[in-house]
């Protein structure tokens, strides 16, 4: 009988070694702690406690992750309160983009809209946008995240020489296909906006500063 054999045998007979448990003793396998021979019982106790510590890792990583989380959605809700708390619509840009960057750490934020009422008109919000960057926000699906390749909307933030790692997030009303504004956020760490990041609570954020900001268009 070939090892392959052996192992189909003992995998089909799972009660093999109760009846002969006198083999466990005998049989010897190389330690992973060392050279020395240990016997099938210390091996798979070995093996056990290899588990035991794999598992304790991802446990400790999941809670952390659990416990990021946890805070990103406290502030979230922080954050969606003092939209809500906002005294006229007017102050909700203001109020929007100074909590993101309050709440959240965002060391730099702005944004534009277009399409807005007349009596909005005339807001820092509503300074000129370029076709290409409407056109830009309605090709963009989900929030853009990556490097500062000097874009546009950069230059709307007085210290866009500064910034480093960029998120870029399309505002739309909830039917639409077609963006009627963006929000960006800066940083001048490179690794705090990155082209393989999670994007679930830049989502959350961009769909409901359209859903706010929405009340201010024509």
């Amino acid at each position: 009988m070939d090892s392959n054999a052996v192992a189909q045998y003992l995998s089909n007979n799972p009660h093999f070694f109760e009846e002969h448990a006198e083999l466990l003793s005998s049989v010897k396998l190389t330690s992973t702690l060392g050279n020395r021979a240990v016997s099938l019982q210390e091996r798979q106790m070995e093996v056990l406690r290899h588990k035991y510590h794999a598992l304790e890792m991802r446990l400790a990583e999941l809670l952390r992750i659990a416990q990021d989380n946890d805070a990103i959605t406290q502030k979230f809700q922080q954050w969606a309160r003092s939209l809500l708390l906002a005294r006229n619509d007017v102050d909700l840009p203001h109020v929007l983009i100074d909590g993101l960057q309050s709440i959240f750490d965002v060391p730099y934020a702005t944004l534009r809209l277009w399409g807005v009422a007349e009596n909005f008109a005339h807001g820092w919000f509503a300074q000129g946008v370029s076709d290409d960057a409407k056109l830009f926000a309605n090709g963009l699906s989900a929030p853009f995240c990556g490097k500062n390749n000097d874009f546009e909307v950069t230059a709307w933030i007085d210290e866009a020489q500064a910034i480093e790692s960029i998120a870029i997030l399309p505002l739309r009303r909830s039917d639409a296909t077609e963006a009627f504004g963006l929000l960006v956020l800066g940083a001048p760490d490179p690794a705090r906006f990155t082209a393989d990041m999670a994007t679930d609570f830049l989502v959350k954020i961009g769909d409901t500063a359209g859903a706010a900001l929405s009340c201010l268009l024509d």
